[in-house]
């Protein structure tokens, strides 16, 4: 049998704005189902404001624990924007104005535009690679296993589409819902944990949610190993069917 390989990550959300709520994060979805996709676990997600002590901490935990750190916000122009000069401190390496960055903002800006305040987007951590950006051209960049990107959405996204192809990855996910109609949670949940103990490569969660159609239960069965998943769902199925026999009408 082929061994499923597990390469992890972490996601680092940098900005007050998004612990004050003034921003609404959008970043944290997109990232876990795109990493799902091409067979990389996002195992952790953290939320940190911009004090250089937190950040700085984050990232040297996340990126000693996990295959990959991705970092998202505080590289613009801002007094705030200081998550490029924690990285450096992270590693314990110098930062200044790159020539290459600062080659990408004079495609953008003329000379009186590039001022003090936008050539700090060109400052980069000694000995980092440049991540592109193609919609406003202030890169991002990759030191050791940390890839910084932007905050903005629409280039996070065009960042993340650019360094994917030299991501090492592991086996894909294999994701089955099934749906638990007509049943509540506390009617399957002791033979869901049953099935869950039987399956130990496999995680399964049941998700109930409420909306205009009424209410609902879902039962999600996610693992590496598609046979183990296809039997932990078979076992869904029957244990199901039984619990429907049990309360049909006589």
């Amino acid at each position: 049998m082929r061994m499923a390989v597990s390469v992890t990550a972490a996601l680092l959300i940098i900005g007050d704005e998004i612990l004050t709520g003034r921003t609404k994060d959008k970043n944290i979805g997109y990232i876990a189902e795109y990493l799902t996709g091409i067979g990389i676990d996002l195992r952790e997600v953290r939320v940190v404001p911009d004090v250089e002590a937190e950040i700085v901490s984050a990232v040297n935990a996340l990126r000693s624990r996990y295959t990959y750190l991705f970092t998202t916000g505080g590289i613009g122009p801002t007094h705030d924007d200081i998550t490029a000069d924690c990285i450096a401190k992270a590693f314990d390496v110098g930062i200044g104005h790159d020539p290459r960055a600062v080659a990408m903002l004079r495609e953008r800006y003329t000379p009186d535009e590039l001022n003090e305040a936008r050539m700090r987007m060109a400052r980069i951590p000694d000995g980092a690679d440049l991540i592109e950006n193609p919609i406003s051209k202030a890169p991002g960049f990759k030191i050791g296993n940390v890839f910084v990107m932007a905050g903005v959405p629409s280039i996070m996204q065009a960042m993340l589409d650019l360094v994917a192809p030299t991501l090492q990855t592991g086996t894909r996910m294999t994701i089955e819902t099934v749906e638990a109609e007509g049943l509540a949670e506390g009617i399957y949940a002791a033979g869901l944990s049953e099935i869950a103990n039987t399956y130990p490569g496999t995680s399964i969660g049941s998700y109930p949610s409420f909306s205009t159609a009424g209410f609902r239960n879902q039962i999600v069965v996610r693992g590496k190993d598609p046979a183990e998943v296809t039997k932990a769902v078979a076992d869904i199925h029957a244990l199901l069917g039984r619990l429907k026999g049990d309360r049909a009408p006589l």
